[in-house]
């Protein structure tokens, strides 16, 4: 491998600022992302008669003696509200809910372009757990799913489990399951590339946040041994004498049942002869020294995902050793970031109408997220595939839908093939739209 430079450097860091200066210049350019725009044909003014007053009472009236008709009649079975306090907007902490209001509006284009799906953003004046909670429950009848965006811990375990349990529709908290979901599939691709078992690995895990809480979860169900999982939060490890974890009852229970050989200290010490870290905890860099990954079992695996910066930079942690490298972010090689997950997993929730979004559709969803690379073509910087490989995303949208249907907690029995090929339709006009309106001119361009 060729020394890199003090110029090579310099080069790497000024490209990887480079999103941030952009999208100041661009966001005031468009003032937002998103827009409603009419899906049915007005040719005449009378066309209104049919869609408002008065054609539209006679729909009403069937949907009341109906409710189940409001799936056929409105936009309900393909539209998902995004809500959020505030209070974890990506690497940057409690910003409240009007800066947390851009992320919310480039969920909801991705949603529409990766997916098709229609996603609205809904940022809430409230940080009251219970608030929360209510404010989505008498939003469901205009909604056909949930996505719950960057709420604190713990809160954002409380609220999720109580609307899994109470709402009709499907919830989903994007940070924990989202996150998850991708993890896993990144890390059942990179194990291939060194050759080693999930249950025989040692796992680092920097943070202790509601993502990387999810992804112990899934790794655990996947078959790793959380016996040689070993978790750090702000702290230290997290082990069984932790009485301050008690507050919080996930953390508590990550810690009851890892770290089996009471590893104490902190990220440092938790990385020592470990295979894979997974970090999701303070933007970097500098967060993770590249000594502690010198220190790692032979050929580490590295996942640095903090945003908007990882917690050391992708060519520091390949100088240290590290055979496999993925971040968060788009602009670098191996992305591992939600969404590759959301889009897909949205579109078979919705078209098969399921109820919830379990643990199982999300391990089934990521085994077909990594079942996208063939094994014969995944490499060190080739662990996933990207966002314009867009054919992935109806593939994770069947896998999603058959899972449910299998679970029965899906009101429509689809087949994997329905599933898909409809997927596929919808995301290809979705994307098709967006493409016509730029050759029209209707999406101006700024220059650069």
């Amino acid at each position: 491998m060729k020394k890199r430079t003090k110029v090579d450097e310099i080069v790497l860091l000024k490209a990887a600022q480079e999103p941030a200066k952009l999208a100041r210049k661009l966001h005031p350019f468009y003032r937002g992302k998103i827009e409603v725009v009419p899906k049915c044909r007005i040719e005449t003014l009378n066309d209104f008669s049919i869609w408002y007053s008065p054609g539209v009472a006679a729909v009403c009236a069937d949907i009341s003696k109906n409710p189940e008709l409001v799936y056929e009649y409105t936009n309900k079975w393909n539209t998902v509200a995004i809500v959020s306090d505030g209070t974890r907007v990506l690497g940057l902490g409690d910003i409240g809910s009007e800066a947390g209001l851009p992320v919310m509006e480039g969920k909801a284009l991705l949603y529409k372009y990766l997916g098709g799906v229609d996603a609205f953003p809904i940022c809430l004046d409230t940080k009251d757990e219970k608030e929360i909670i209510r404010t989505v429950k008498i939003l469901q009848p205009s909604f056909g799913g949930v996505n719950l965006e960057d709420i604190s811990q713990p809160k954002c375990f409380s609220v999720l489990d109580a609307l899994r349990k109470e709402c009709k529709i499907p919830v989903w908290h994007d940070d924990q399951q989202g996150t998850a979901l991708v993890a896993l599939a990144g890390f059942i691709n990179a194990l291939k590339v060194v050759g080693k078992k999930v249950n025989k690995i040692k796992i680092a895990m920097i943070g202790a946040g509601a993502a990387n809480i999810c992804i112990s979860k899934l790794l655990t169900l996947y078959g790793a041994n959380p016996a040689n999982i070993v978790m750090v939060d702000i702290k230290e490890t997290l082990h069984k004498d932790r009485q301050d974890l008690e507050l919080c009852k996930e953390q508590w229970n990550i810690a009851s049942i890892t770290n089996a050989s009471d590893i104490r200290g902190g990220a440092k010490e938790a990385m020592e002869n470990a295979d894979v870290v997974i970090a999701l905890s303070a933007p970097g860099p500098g967060v993770i020294k590249k000594e502690w990954i010198k220190a790692m079992a032979k050929n580490p695996i590295v996942f640095t995902c903090a945003n908007p910066t990882p917690e050391i930079w992708p060519w520091e942690a390949k100088d240290a050793g590290a055979v496999v490298v993925a971040t968060g972010r788009s602009d670098f090689e191996n992305q591992v970031n939600n969404s590759l997950g959301f889009p897909g997993v949205f579109r078979g929730a919705l078209d098969v109408r399921a109820s919830s979004i379990t643990d199982a559709m999300c391990i089934t969803a990521a085994i077909e997220l990594a079942s996208c690379i063939p094994d014969n073509k995944i490499r060190p910087n080739k662990i996933l595939p990207t966002m314009d490989d867009w054919e992935i995303f109806p593939k994770i949208a069947a896998a999603i839908g058959v899972k449910a249907v299998k679970e029965k907690i899906a009101v429509k029995k689809l087949s994997y093939d329905k599933i898909y090929s409809d997927a596929k339709e919808i995301i290809k006009r979705s994307r098709a739209i967006t493409e016509t309106m730029m050759k029209k001119g209707y999406i101006g361009k700024c220059e650069k």
